[in-house]
């Protein structure tokens, strides 16, 4: 179980690295964050998101806090874990560390990638919640030829990662008006592999295993919740009636 030390370090780094920029979004007046689908149950859903993860998120992040053999619990067994996710040399029982050395990394983003293990923990806002940042931040990617990625985006301008997700969602344009510099739409440059919905189910699916992830326990954790508060209604009306026959008779 993590320490409250690692917790809030790990919250810390996420957080600076995939845009804290409250202060830049209310002078801009910002984006409005669009809502995850809540799919934390749906055993699918978080296999395809873990996959989605290994291939896509974890050669520069890593998830250290996280060992693969933990991907039982979404319904994977050892040999499809082995067979399909374990993409480095990495053994089954070794946490989730990026294939992209630290060294290395800092070397070509100038500051080595945060952690995800909590990542979706550490965004909520007035806007919503973490997942639903996640959500629309993975949606929001742009074309920009004055970035140094080449890419940009809504949620986090300026951003310093690329579209890792580009090759499925396609290239896009943001459109803006010329006078406001609002926001107006998007125009598609390339198409991708999936459709626009299919892309919007596929982040949907990612956002929710990096929930998951963030607390692999609470679909549990709910469940003992509400079994708890049954127990405490139950035990409250005996107490009540064992009271009211203890002073039955006496006036």
């Amino acid at each position: 179980m993590l320490n409250m030390r690692i917790i809030k370090k790990l919250l810390t780094g996420s957080a600076i690295a995939l845009g804290l920029a409250t202060s830049a979004l209310a002078a801009g007046g910002g984006v409005a964050w669009d809502k995850a689908p809540n799919r934390i149950s749906d055993m699918g859903s978080l296999q395809n998101g873990a996959k989605l993860f290994v291939n896509y998120c974890l050669n520069c992040h890593s998830a250290a806090f996280m060992r693969y053999t933990r991907l039982q619990d979404i319904g994977l067994t050892q040999d499809q874990i082995k067979n399909s996710l374990l993409v480095t040399d990495s053994k089954i029982g070794d946490t989730m560390v990026a294939s992209l050395a630290p060294k290395q990394a800092t070397e070509f983003f100038g500051k080595n990638p945060p952690d995800l293990t909590v990542i979706a923990r550490s965004r909520a806002g007035a806007n919503g919640t973490g997942a639903d940042y996640l959500y629309t931040y993975m949606r929001t990617f742009y074309r920009d030829d004055n970035s140094p990625t080449g890419w940009n985006n809504l949620v986090f301008p300026n951003v310093g990662m690329p579209h890792v997700l580009w090759e499925l969602q396609g290239e896009r344009r943001a459109v803006m008006d010329h006078e406001t510099h609002a926001f107006k739409g998007w125009e598609q440059v390339t198409p991708g592999s999936m459709s626009a919905a299919e892309y919007d189910h596929a982040v949907g699916d990612l956002v929710n295993y990096l929930q998951w992830m963030a607390e692999p326990a609470q679909t549990t954790r709910q469940i003992i919740g509400a079994w708890v508060l049954v127990f405490l209604a139950g035990l409250s009306f005996l107490t009540w009636r064992l009271n009211k026959a203890y002073w039955k008779d006496i006036t």
